[in-house]
């Protein structure tokens, strides 16, 4: 083992000894809690290294750094069975390039995102792009500004309306970001309530992704099931990949 996947991995274990620590504290079963590697800034063999630690859920923000890491690690690890999310602000016209490789994108976060998406999964199923459906979260908005991206909470409904109108779209919760400069706990209380009113209308929505480094604790106390962390896996800088 290199000393790059040494450290990589006593990172891993502290992690999840965080995810364990906090599932035992809010009486939760860690197995309801997906831990998703945000690899964005840092080079595919990164990724290849927490792949053969057992992590196969991964993440990026920027389409133009996963399309091709993502083709990388197929080729370093063939035989690993990785889904890769999106978890960044998805512009329309990357639509089509996006559904070739991700398994999930958790930042739909307009009507007109989810329709550009919905067209390019079945063009991508009818070119044998893809095999199937699109798995999206709603990106939710808690404090409502729209400078930040995300759905305003009270439109959430009529946004997953749309998305499960589509076949080629399968609604299964929302994601949502603790703004800055408010407390997590309260932002994630407000979250968790607007996810038990989607989940009450969309049984579907079972995913609620909240909690990233600095504040996973308190999103699995009100209900994350899924933690998208990168700096304490991977570290605060990275090079990106080629």
């Amino acid at each position: 083992m290199t000393d790059r996947a040494a450290e990589i991995a006593a990172n891993l274990a502290e992690v999840r000894a965080r995810v364990d620590a906090a599932c035992a504290k809010a009486g939760r079963d860690p197995a309801g809690v997906r831990l998703l590697a945000v690899t964005k800034t840092f080079p595919v063999e990164d990724a290849a290294a927490l792949v053969d630690l057992g992590v196969v859920d991964l993440a990026e923000n920027r389409e133009q750094e996963a399309g091709p890491k993502a083709e990388a690690l197929a080729g370093l690890r063939p035989d690993a069975h990785v889904r890769w999310h999106m978890v960044g602000r998805l512009q329309r016209n990357k639509a089509r390039s996006v559904v070739r490789w991700a398994a999930q994108v958790q930042s739909v976060d307009s009507g007109r995102l989810a329709d550009a998406l919905a067209k390019a999964v079945a063009a991508a199923i009818e070119a044998g792009e893809r095999a199937g459906p699109l798995e999206v979260l709603l990106q939710a908005s808690i404090d409502g500004d729209p400078a930040r991206g995300g759905c305003p909470l009270e439109d959430l409904p009529a946004l997953a309306e749309q998305v499960i109108r589509s076949s080629d779209l399968h609604l299964r919760g929302i994601m949502a970001v603790a703004p800055l400069g408010t407390q997590p706990a309260a932002a994630f209380e407000r979250l968790a309530g607007a996810a038990g009113r989607l989940r009450a209308e969309f049984p579907s929505a079972i995913e609620l992704s909240c909690g990233m480094s600095n504040d996973l604790e308190q999103a699995i106390d009100y209900g994350s099931t899924c933690v998208r962390v990168g700096t304490a896996l991977l570290g605060g800088r990275g090079l990106a990949s080629p």
